[in-house]
C-alpha cells in the first residue's frame, strides 16, 4: 500500500511563491509517473502537473504553464511542485497522486493512489 503525504501548503499573497512536497512510503515509487492535482470549492479536480518515470517528461496545465515546476527525487521518493507568481485563482486543495504506469497519464482515472491534500490560499 502506498502512502502519499503532502506538505508545504499555506497562505501567501498574490505574486508570491510556495513549494509543495509529496513524500511517498510503502509500495512502489519507482517506475511510476506522479502528478499534482488541485480542487477548488465547487470545481472539478484539475491535473495541474505530472512527471513521468524517471522524470524526463513533464506535463503542465495551461493555467499554470510557465509558473509551476514539477520535479521528482527518486532516491528520496519525493515529488515537489514549485509554484511561482501565484494568483487568487490558484487557491485550492492540492493533491499528490501516483499513476498506474511510468508514462504520463491520460487522465485522473490513470492515478491509483492519492494523498490527503494540502490547502493553498492566495490572497489578493
Amino acid at each position: 500500500q502506498v502512502q502519499l503525504v503532502e506538505s508545504g501548503g499555506g497562505l501567501v499573497q498574490a505574486g508570491g511563491s510556495l513549494r509543495l512536497s509529496c513524500a511517498a512510503s510503502g509500495g512502489t515509487f519507482s517506475v511510476k509517473a506522479m502528478g499534482w492535482f488541485r480542487q477548488a470549492p465547487g470545481k472539478e479536480r484539475e491535473n495541474v502537473a505530472a512527471v513521468s518515470w524517471p522524470g524526463a517528461i513533464t506535463y503542465y496545465a495551461d493555467s499554470v504553464k510557465g509558473r509551476f515546476t514539477i520535479s521528482r527525487d527518486n532516491a528520496k521518493k519525493t515529488v515537489t511542485l514549485q509554484m511561482n507568481s501565484l494568483t487568487p485563482e490558484d487557491t485550492a486543495v492540492y493533491y499528490c497522486a501516483r499513476a498506474r504506469t511510468s508514462s504520463l497519464p491520460g487522465g485522473t482515472y490513470d492515478y491509483e493512489y492519492w494523498g490527503q491534500g494540502t490547502q493553498v490560499t492566495v490572497s489578493s
